[in-house]
């Protein structure tokens, strides 16, 4: 029987270590939130891919639309000769995404795409070049999404200077001593001392930061920087490759604030496991680039639109976006449950929209400092409950939840209990 440990000795062996695996686990199948290991072994999926299984793994739906798509066309480049899944798949984001006027839709195949093409899309319409994006932020790890993204380690260690004309702002997070007013205070005098506003094209948000920790955008931020956007024409670019499609408990995450960003980037769950990713936004803007200048080889291609069509139905037929405000208010309860406890390990900062959720490791209880190590300790024995999870943060202190919003009531429970059992000291 091939062994985990056998996989492993080849993949040491075959791939780069610079990949890297956050499991020694091999799956060899995998159905809505269960996955089996080589060995046969079962696990629970409280990580979704990195959030792109909202609808979970293999979903019926979303199998027989990619079947049926295989059976008319699988590639011709959008760009060479179109076809309907593309324009049908565009019609309804267009519709459906909260951009206060006519939208326009491209898609293309990684978050990291679509987020260095909204970049473009920004320059291309405002004739500018800076980007200001925030210190915690993941965009990517192309040379421009990498610039961008806030946080060195692993990111940016080894890979020498960053593209020009990127600056942060310092995310506002209380336990790191920053709050919107630092937040904003930084801001402009990056506006006064580093680039003039007049040569700013974009700034890039995620409503909930996701390599950062969880950690949602202030509503009073949002709107400082809608208004500051408006008043000197730079653009409001919202990251929502992690937080879309029904994962805050919204098809997209800035529904939950009364202001609307000028594009929207997406990938991770849109494809239901089917790589695709795109950006919508306002028309004007999307128009502002000539033809042929975005674009690419797989990018929307016709198997992962059908699979986006058919995610989409399931998100709606199957109530996902109700469902992820229950399960998401389940698990909170039993967090602060677990928080009271003495014989669990101390954690604080229960948060997160939706099923959107996470909290810290802290060194002691009461207290403040972030405990990375006991993080890892506890993924590490979730693992051995048959639990998969992930960590993020800033330090590396926080557990994130990413199961699948059409996980089963009682595994869902069963997963709360292993993760329970992975927190007990």
């Amino acid at each position: 029987m091939t062994t985990n440990a056998d996989l492993l000795a080849r993949r040491n062996k075959a791939v780069p270590r610079g990949v890297g695996t956050a499991t020694p686990v091999f799956t060899e199948r995998a159905e809505n939130a269960r996955l089996w290991d080589v060995e046969g072994r079962e696990y629970i999926d409280f990580a979704g891919g990195i959030a792109v299984l909202n609808t979970g793994h293999r979903h019926p739906k979303v199998i027989e639309a990619v079947r049926a798509q295989l059976d008319r066309v699988t590639h011709t480049a959008f760009q060479v000769s179109a076809y309907e899944p593309y324009v049908e798949l565009a019609e309804k984001l267009n519709a459906r995404a909260p951009i206060a006027v006519d939208a326009k839709t491209i898609f293309f195949t990684t978050g990291a795409e679509a987020v260095e093409n909204a970049v473009k899309i920004a320059r291309a319409a405002t004739g500018r070049t800076g980007i200001i994006s925030f210190t915690g932020g993941f965009h990517g790890r192309t040379s421009l999404t990498m610039a961008m993204t806030g946080k060195v380690a692993p990111y940016k260690q080894q890979f020498g200077p960053s593209v020009p004309d990127v600056f942060h702002v310092p995310f506002p997070l209380a336990r790191y001593g920053v709050d919107v007013e630092t937040s904003l205070l930084v801001l402009n005098h990056i506006l006064r001392a580093d680039v003039e506003p007049s040569r700013v094209a974009a700034i890039v948000i995620e409503p909930v930061q996701g390599e950062g920790g969880f950690h949602m955008v202030p509503p009073e931020l949002m709107r400082a920087l809608r208004t500051l956007c408006d008043a000197h024409g730079i653009l409001l670019i919202a990251d929502e490759v992690q937080t879309g499609f029904a994962r805050t408990g919204k098809l997209f995450a800035m529904e939950h604030y009364d202001v609307h960003a000028d594009l929207i980037t997406m990938a991770k769950s849109l494809a239901g496991g089917f790589p695709l990713s795109g950006v919508v936004g306002r028309a004007d803007m999307m128009d502002k680039v000539d033809p042929g200048g975005l674009g690419g080889t797989y990018g929307g291609s016709p198997i992962g639109c059908a699979a986006a069509l058919a995610v989409l139905d399931v998100i709606d037929s199957e109530g996902l976006i109700a469902r992820a405000n229950t399960l998401g208010e389940r698990a909170k309860a039993k967090l602060r449950e677990i928080q009271t406890r003495n014989d669990m390990a101390p954690i604080d900062d229960i948060r997160g929209p939706g099923s959107m959720i996470a909290f810290d490791l802290i060194t002691e209880r009461g207290g403040q400092l972030p405990d990375g190590a006991a993080a890892k300790r506890v993924t590490t024995r979730a693992l051995e409950e048959g639990l998969i999870l992930l960590s993020c943060g800033v330090s590396g202190e926080t557990i994130r939840l990413l199961y699948p919003l059409t996980i089963e009531d009682d595994l869902f429970e069963h997963g709360l209990s292993k993760l329970e059992a992975a927190l007990r000291v």
